[in-house]
């Protein structure tokens, strides 16, 4: 395999390295930079088509908003509702405050049914609560049945995207994967190692003990679990086994189908640009007893792990509204230079760098994805229901400050920022002064390699020189200019005025 193909994505182990370091890793990785511009590039389009397609989208996006927002500011009311009816429709609702209670309470359901196999459908839940891992410490068995899960599965790898989650594997790299768990040679051609995979994974189905999804919306007027997928495993996974387990955060609640419409409306089109997923599935509990298919137990574990702690914030409730559609990656410049990996958790691009720090109440570690950002506000211009994460970056670089979490050396930097540019006579030395120091660091015109913090700038880019007369300078001379020749005009004599004037003195003007 050739360098240029060769992906290097942190591990887990790998997590812990900082932002920095995997940012480093995934601008080494060429392969991965031109696959993810390339998929999200064609993500991005098929959205904006969609937008058009379906017309007057700034209505959509309104609804979508007060509907989130309407849902989020009465979430006791519809967790209650929700409960309620799920309940009467034969199912079990489980509230856990943290990660470990969710964790601790799905082992509790499979040792009561003596599971050993666990068939997934795809669930960012279930990777923010490191839910195989624990199982696996158990001697349980998760195997994920969507094949871009399957894929990082079998990489040892986490998601790179909420939507493609193997968006930076190639082909060959699949094949490989396959390969080796099969024990032969299969091609990297995309028919053959479709072709496996469904064999493989259609077993899994039918052995598993209990079939797990996520949620992406939960109808509180009648308890419905709503999943969306353009695979078929959704269907397997939460009809085959005997039991079915839910796993959704606490935020993942709409009110009524009505608002179901306009949410998988909103949905589709923001994720993959199409009118519609393949399939929508809708359950309403157990099966019945003239049910041709469906589990006999429905388990629905809600999750809060730091969701709470943002309701009733002035500035942070909003980021409850996520649909997880995944568009603000598909537009942010970050992301698409540097993959999903490079964020260290499992929710990357925008919604990752707000959410992360938000839900693991850790401004210290997680706080720092907030840089992670241009702050252009295109994933705002994205988002279907009206996210403003990027005004949310900027309040969770002001709380990181606030905490004195940012390095010594960065306060002693913006503090002597202020003081230059709270200065005029300061200010218009210093910036003389950089003309003549920056002599020595100049190549062609641009500083090529900085010293010290602008080494991070420079080694993807060109720093533009300082120029000797600064447009404050220019600015200040023109108008200096232009008084000059206003003055000028003044001083002018007008000689029409003029003979006028002697004409009246004389009385030699024209009665008639």
């Amino acid at each position: 395999m050739s360098h240029e193909n060769k992906v290097v994505v942190p591990d887990l182990e790998m997590i812990g390295t900082g932002l920095k370091k995997r940012t480093e890793l995934a601008l080494a990785d060429n392969f991965l930079r031109k696959a993810v511009a390339f998929t999200t590039d064609k993500l991005k389009t098929g959205r904006l088509n969609a937008m058009a397609d379906i017309g007057n989208w700034e209505e959509w996006r309104e609804r979508g908003r007060l509907i989130r927002e309407h849902t989020i500011s009465h979430l006791d009311y519809y967790l209650t509702q929700f409960t309620d009816n799920v309940t009467k429709a034969g199912g079990n609702v489980y509230f856990c405050s943290t990660a470990s209670d969710a964790v601790k309470q799905f082992v509790e359901i499979a040792k009561k049914n003596e599971a050993k196999l666990i068939a997934k459908g795809k669930s960012m839940v279930s990777e923010e609560i490191h839910l195989n891992h624990h199982l696996e410490e158990l001697g349980m068995e998760a195997i994920e049945t969507d094949l871009g899960e399957y894929i990082l599965q079998l990489a040892k790898e986490t998601p790179s995207h909420l939507i493609i989650p193997a968006i930076h594997k190639n082909k060959q790299q699949i094949a490989d994967l396959f390969s080796a768990k099969s024990g032969q040679t299969l091609p990297a051609e995309t028919k053959p190692l479709a072709e496996y995979a469904r064999k493989k994974l259609r077993n899994y189905f039918l052995e598993a003990d209990i079939g797990l999804t996520g949620c992406n919306f939960g109808v509180a007027e009648s308890g419905s679990i709503t999943i969306v997928s353009n695979e078929g495993n959704g269907r397997m996974v939460s009809t085959l086994p005997r039991i079915h387990v839910v796993v959704m955060g606490m935020e993942r609640l709409i009110p009524t189908f009505d608002d179901l419409e306009v949410m998988l409306n909103l949905l589709a089109r923001s994720a993959t640009g199409q009118k519609l997923t393949t399939y929508t599935s809708l359950i309403t509990g157990p099966r019945h007893a003239d049910d041709l298919d469906g589990p006999e137990e429905v388990h629905v574990i809600v999750l809060d792990n730091g969701r709470s702690a943002q309701l009733g914030d002035p500035i942070f409730q909003e980021v409850l509204n996520c649909i997880r559609c995944a568009a603000c990656l598909n537009v942010c410049p970050v992301y698409r230079h540097i993959g999903g990996h490079a964020y260290g958790s499992v929710y990357s691009g925008p919604i990752g760098a707000v959410l992360t720090p938000l839900i693991q109440q850790d401004m210290k570690e997680a706080g720092e994805l907030a840089n992670a950002s241009s702050l252009c506000g295109a994933c705002f211009e994205a988002c279907p229901v009206k996210i403003p994460l990027h005004d949310m970056l900027v309040h969770l670089r002001h709380r990181k400050v606030k905490m004195k979490l940012t390095p010594l050396a960065e306060r002693i930097a913006f503090r002597t920022f202020q003081t230059m540019f709270g200065n005029v006579t300061v200010y218009k030395l210093v910036t003389k002064a950089a003309y003549y120091l920056q002599k020595p660091l100049l190549k062609n015109g641009n500083i090529e390699k900085g010293p010290g913090p602008m080494a991070g700038w420079t080694d993807s880019r060109y720093f533009p020189m300082k120029p000797k007369v600064s447009f404050r300078e220019k600015w200040e001379k023109l108008q200096v200019e232009l008084k000059q020749d206003s003055a000028k005009q003044t001083k002018r004599p007008n000689a029409g005025n003029g003979h006028l004037e002697n004409d009246h003195k004389r009385g030699d003007h024209d009665e008639s």
